[in-house]
């Protein structure tokens, strides 16, 4: 048995429930420790299938979630805000139905404007390497959208890093679920998101701009030098 303890915050938390004579609810939750992660790409042999993996950050983000879904029994979150992880617990979480709805509700992907369906593959080792979601679109996909809400019902302090094709990279959080992913070959700044592709173009036109000034500057420099007598 494993027994894994986060930050002050969640001690607070639960020691305020604890003071109230109540079992912890989602504010028990652990969303201050290591982020959960995604990642998206699309399949290389399915140009319509758009593949994201989802992993918890902590084991006790597991329990936490198991507890909520009904699959863990409660006792495993004391009152302290300590949270006891056992070996069978991803087990019990990973091949459940609940678990599959619950990630198809809280992740969802839309390509061409037009949803996606997922099916969840049943993890081999949730804890370790966690789960993978195939979404299937209406047709082949160039830019896909992905809206994450993972754990934000039990906390929406969580957050989700999120990594896709060429090193993109972007932050899920409360407010900003939802992010356009370039993934075909033939999409326009594939590798870039909007924002960073905007930023890019800005460099560059700031710096023919100062090139182009300085030409200038030195052009009219000499045309004064040659005029001298």
């Amino acid at each position: 048995m494993k027994h894994h303890r986060r930050r002050l915050a969640a001690a607070v938390a639960a020691g305020i429930a604890a003071a109230l004579g109540s079992t912890p609810g989602p504010a028990a939750a652990h969303p201050f420790g290591d982020p959960q992660t995604v990642s998206i790409a699309l399949d290389g042999a399915r140009p319509e299938v758009v593949r994201v993996r989802w992993k918890a950050g902590g084991l006790d983000d597991l329990v936490l979630l198991g507890v909520s879904l009904g699959l863990l029994p409660k006792d495993r979150v004391m009152l302290d805000g300590a949270v006891f992880y056992r070996d069978s617990d991803a087990a019990a979480i990973g091949p459940s139905d609940r678990f599959a709805a619950y990630l198809l509700k809280q992740i969802t992907v839309a390509g061409g404007g037009k949803a996606c369906t997922g099916t969840v593959e049943p993890p081999s080792d949730l804890a370790k390497s966690g789960v993978t979601v195939d979404y299937t679109c209406p047709g082949p996909v160039g830019t896909a959208t992905v809206a994450v809400h993972m754990l934000t019902d039990l906390n929406p302090a969580y957050q989700t890093l999120a990594t896709g094709p060429k090193g993109e990279r972007a932050v899920y959080r409360q407010g900003e679920d939802s992010h356009d992913w370039p993934l075909g070959a033939a999409a326009p700044g594939a590798g870039l998101g909007r924002s960073a592709a905007l930023q890019l173009g800005a460099v560059v036109g700031g710096l023919l701009l100062a090139g182009a000034a300085a030409l200038l500057f030195v052009k009219k420099r000499k045309a004064k030098e040659i005029a001298k007598p």
